[in-house]
């Protein structure tokens, strides 16, 4: 019997398919393992990038152009509006213009007021958040707040909020900020005389 066993236990020909057959297991394991995390943060990137994607679209079309002169009104020693039109770019996504309530007529808009678009002011001297602003359509309009493709709004921005008041020779900044998508920003320069309607160029 002893002799039987030592020959079998110095036998070892089935050992080294079965080792292979071990090692080819474990490769394939791994290999299985590692194709997933592989193929796993491919998707989680590509979803990523997806993502990126839409959002700049997003920022694209919810972007607001301007459509003609830029006017101020005047008494005569002070800019009391600005008033500007806007549109929506080509293809943009609607934008909500519904007006805030400034019900002390201070020239900003009211704490609670549900304007989805801020308007805000600076010049060398100041700035102002929020300020007051109306809107009125012109053209063809659904009758919504809703700026949407081939509408324009004309937007009359009061300056009662401006102190120092904005006057003569000031170059002032007005940032129309929509909920979504780019900041139109409108720069101009008060003339060196104060007409009742001036174009601002």
């Amino acid at each position: 019997m002893k002799r039987l066993w030592s020959i079998l236990i110095r036998d070892d020909r089935g050992l080294s398919a079965l080792e292979t057959a071990i090692v080819l297991i474990a490769f394939v394991v791994v290999a299985s393992v590692f194709a997933f995390t592989v193929l796993s943060a491919g998707t989680f990137s590509t979803e990523r990038s997806k993502e990126v994607v839409y959002a700049g679209l997003a920022e694209v079309r919810g972007s607001l152009e301007l459509k003609g002169s830029v006017l101020a009104d005047s008494d005569g020693t002070k800019v009391t509006a600005i008033v500007f039109t806007v549109a929506n770019v080509a293809g943009g996504e609607p934008i909500d213009f519904t007006a805030p309530n400034d019900a002390n007529s201070d020239g900003l808009a009211d704490s609670g007021s549900n304007n989805k678009v801020v308007i805000s002011y600076r010049d060398k001297n100041q700035r102002r958040s929020d300020l007051a602003w109306s809107v009125t359509w012109r053209g063809t309009n659904d009758g919504d707040d809703l700026l949407e493709d081939g509408e324009l709004a004309e937007i009359t921005v009061s300056m009662n909020a401006i102190t120092p008041t904005l006057g003569a020779n000031t170059t002032f900044a007005i940032e129309v900020k929509p909920p979504q998508g780019a900041v139109l920003v409108i720069e101009r320069t008060t003339p060196p005389n104060l007409d009742t309607v001036m174009d601002l160029k």
